[in-house]
């Protein structure tokens, strides 16, 4: 079970009234019309509007604090003995504590989805930056370097250290990191294969900074990895082909 942190900055306040307010909005109509016209079921979900509504909007922390003051207001003025908060009946102690449950479930949906959303917005984005980054790049040099300076600004990464194997080469990898004068400090927080059609072509490694750092098996970390493979297959076809070039040239002279 996820813990929730909370940070009292006077914004989230300001939002928690906010929240407790437009409950208190709610319950005026609500009074007025009264309890024997609409019933207790009928108001307990007419609450879980303004609670859905401020989950939405404002977040988690202001969607609890609105599902409580619902919940006392609930209370206080529809489940008997009215205009107190006491519960004179099990009926009453079921239909309070069902809502509330209601009630913190639907802002747990609420928030999930919402963070889903913005993860999958930012992996997106993500995506293109790194896409866009690799784009035209005709070198491996260039394509390693692309890679490692773009993956330490986006985790703001302690250190990425990215290393490149030619294929079918005795020579020593391309090993290129960023910041250039980062310090690795023990083992990398993940290290990532870089696979292409003849195999493990090198790997990227990554120490944690600032910033957050996905899951190893997470499918952005697959797609960057994916995308690296591809860039360099380019570099290594772009190499290959300005060689043939400058070959071809020097036998016709």
């Amino acid at each position: 079970m996820k813990k929730i942190h909370l940070s009292f900055s006077p914004e989230l306040l300001s939002k928690c009234l906010l929240a407790v307010l437009a409950v208190a909005a709610t319950t005026v109509p609500l009074v007025l019309i009264g309890r024997d016209t609409l019933g207790e079921a009928v108001i307990a979900l007419l609450y879980l509007v303004p609670v859905g509504w401020i989950a939405s909007q404002w977040g988690q922390v202001p969607g609890i604090c609105a599902a409580l003051a619902a919940a006392l207001t609930f209370d206080f003025f529809f489940i008997s003995p009215f205009y107190t908060f006491a519960v004179g009946r099990l009926e009453g102690w079921l239909v309070l504590v069902i809502f509330l449950a209601v009630a913190i479930v639907v802002v747990g949906r609420i928030q999930s989805s919402l963070s889903r959303a913005q993860a999958s917005e930012r992996d997106a984005i993500f995506m293109y930056e790194l896409s866009t980054a690799l784009a035209g790049l005709r070198t491996q040099d260039a394509v390693v370097h692309a890679l490692a300076r773009h993956l330490q600004q986006m985790f703001q990464a302690a250190l990425v250290e990215v290393l490149v194997q030619q294929p079918g080469s005795q020579s020593s990898p391309l090993i290129v990191q960023a910041p250039l004068d980062g310090v690795a400090n023990g083992k990398p927080d993940r290290v990532l294969p870089i696979l292409a059609a003849p195999g493990l072509v090198g790997e990227i490694r990554l120490w944690r900074g600032h910033g957050w750092l996905p899951p190893e098996d997470s499918r952005l970390l697959q797609n960057f990895t994916a995308q690296a493979a591809l860039a360099l297959e380019r570099a290594r076809l772009a190499e290959a082909e300005a060689r043939a070039n400058t070959l071809a040239n020097a036998s016709t002279r």
